[in-house]
């Protein structure tokens, strides 16, 4: 199966107020996937339709091949999801909750060991919960999601409020899934992250999707200065056209040691996102 996810034309109301309006989405296999939005944009309501916690109002959803409106439970047991809404057993040790939802996933308990190693929490297998840290936590977070093997994984905000290197360990684990073939639908507020990791995201506003694809082509695509920014040796900044004719000048500036940094005019994700919704992504 290519095709993880196939949302086309997807609706949803409450009441007479409509959340999505007509959202249609591709995701392939061992995909990252970003979704953007800011408070209200409908990124709850979409990942509960792609999870099978909630039916669409109108249109095709389907998810591993089974239809959103009816994920089957062989079905489920290949989705894996990590959300800041999950609780853990505070009292419980580490190695104890694993063993709890182990037992909820019908998982062999040998697999659970294996986990721990795999997101760092191996020797801290024996502390209670209420004993680790945030990046601990969201460790054991992201050790239940990753228990079942799962296929597809939804993620919100698995680096929220982490050092930086918490964060560089979980990044390289979800790149390391991805090469496994592990589809991952991410949903972030961190820019820098979404530019990292995902091969396409999507920015939804309103119920409706504003801008889809490569982080770096959706930059391109709205770079409206196209210039290079050049700053000398002597802190002078000259700014030039990206044209045929600037070509000598870069190339002279370099070849006499002149240049300091050159700088093209992309705009960065959060750029394009202000310009699009008027509003910066919440934190």
């Amino acid at each position: 199966m290519n095709n993880i996810i196939e949302l086309k034309d997807i609706y949803h109301s409450y009441n007479e107020k409509k959340v999505l309006k007509g959202i249609s989405l591709t995701v392939k296999k061992g995909e990252i996937i970003g979704l953007l939005g800011p408070s209200g944009a409908g990124k709850t309501t979409l990942v509960n339709i792609l999870t099978g916690q909630l039916s669409q109002t109108a249109g095709i959803g389907r998810v591993l091949g089974d239809d959103t409106k009816h994920i089957s439970d062989k079905t489920k047991t290949q989705i894996g999801i990590m959300m800041d809404s999950f609780g853990l057993y505070q009292r419980l040790t580490v190695y104890d909750n694993m063993q709890l939802f182990a037992g909820i996933y019908k998982v062999d308990k040998k697999k659970i060991e294996e986990t721990l190693k795999k997101v760092g929490l191996y020797n801290a297998r024996n502390n209670t919960v209420s004993n680790l840290s945030k990046g601990m936590r969201n460790r054991l977070n992201m050790a239940r999601a990753i228990l079942r093997e799962s296929s597809l994984l939804f993620l919100d905000e698995p680096t929220s409020g982490l050092d930086p290197a918490t964060t560089d360990f979980i990044h390289e684990m979800l790149l390391e899934m991805k090469n496994e073939g592990i589809t991952i639908f991410l949903t972030t507020h961190n820019m820098y992250e979404a530019s990292k990791l995902c091969d396409n995201i999507a920015l939804l506003n309103q119920g409706e999707i504003i801008e889809y694809g490569n982080p770096e082509d959706i930059c391109r695509r709205h770079n409206k200065q196209d210039q290079f920014t050049i700053v000398l040796q002597n802190d002078e900044t000259i700014v030039l056209p990206n044209a045929p004719e600037s070509g000598e000048k870069i190339g002279n500036l370099i070849k006499n040691k002149n240049v300091k940094s050159i700088h093209s005019s992309e705009p960065t994700l959060e750029d394009v996102f202000l310009k699009l919704t008027g509003r910066k992504l919440d934190k």
